[in-house]
Parts: structure tokens; sequence; C-alpha cells
């Protein structure tokens, strides 16, 4: 019996697959309750295959950009930089300690907490996230000038993505 429920759990998530598929979804997740202390909690994801090649393929790539840089520079002087550095891995960046939503402001139609160039001490609020219905407030873990804002409101953060860069 438990190799029919097998096979048949195995036959139910390659549905749910095939149902991501065809209609366009990035995410599905169901729960099938068998009795009070049996169930299956499937969550069937697909990632985009297109962000993780370049971020692999950038990474060799910034050896060979010297003999190349004078048309990578003339092609797009400001971006060339920012598509080499990885803003997680710089000194002053902020990651978020957990998944959930950002809020960028205390409330709707309330101002922003931080703007790029303002100045921020150690321990101010620097952005919301809203994680299984808690507001958690992500503080500056030092004092500087906001350089980049690396999230807009609203966005879905992971565990460790980069939010702000204080330097």
């Amino acid at each position: 019996m438990t190799d029919t429920k097998h096979e048949a759990d195995v036959a139910f998530i390659k549905a749910l697959a095939e149902l991501l598929r065809e209609n366009d979804l990035t995410e599905l997740q169901v729960k099938r309750e068998y009795g009070e202390e049996d169930s299956l909690n499937v969550r069937v994801s697909r990632m985009s295959q297109v962000a993780p090649a370049p971020v692999q393929v950038a990474v060799p790539a910034a050896a060979p950009a010297p003999a190349v840089a004078p048309v990578a520079a003339a092609a797009a002087p400001a971006d060339a930089p920012a598509a080499q550095e990885d803003p997680a891995s710089h000194p002053g960046a902020v990651t978020s300690p957990m998944v959930g939503t950002v809020y960028m402001q205390p409330e709707p139609g309330a101002p922003a907490f931080i703007s790029v160039g303002a100045s921020v001490s150690e321990g101010d609020t620097l952005l919301i996230v809203e994680a299984m219905k808690t507001m958690n407030h992500i503080h500056a873990p030092k004092s500087g000038t906001i350089k980049r804002v690396l999230v807009g409101d609203g966005d879905a953060v992971e565990f460790g993505t980069p939010l702000v860069i204080i330097e």
C-alpha cells in the first residue's frame, strides 16, 4: 500500500509540475491530507534559468574585460562597474534577515524612512520587512550615508537579499 501511495504522490507532483508549466506559473503549493497524522505538503516552483547564467558568466567575463575595455566603456560606462559588482559583497551592504515583503515607509502615504544620500545613525530604521504578518524594522548596523537603495516598496525579498548600501 505504501508503494501505491508513493506512486500516486509522484504522479500528483508530476501533474503539478505540468500545471505550473502550462499556465506559466512560478510557484504552486498544495497540501494533501490523508488522515490526522498523514499528509503530503508539496511546493513546486521554477526558477528563471536566465538570471543565474549571467551572474555565473559575468564573473568569468570580468577577466577578459580589460582586453575589451574600450568597447565596454563606450557601450555603457555607468553600468559596467555595477554589473560586475555584487551588492551583497559590498562591505556596507545591509541584507535581509528573513523572507518577506519590503515596505519603505511606516504606513501608506508617509514619507520613506530613507533615500539615497540621506545620513543615518546606527540603530535608525531603514525599512520594514513584513514576515508572517509581523512588521520587522530593519535597523542600520552602523552610521553613514545611504549610497544605494537596492529594493523597492512592496518587493519580495529572500534571506540574505541586499537591501541598501551604507558607506
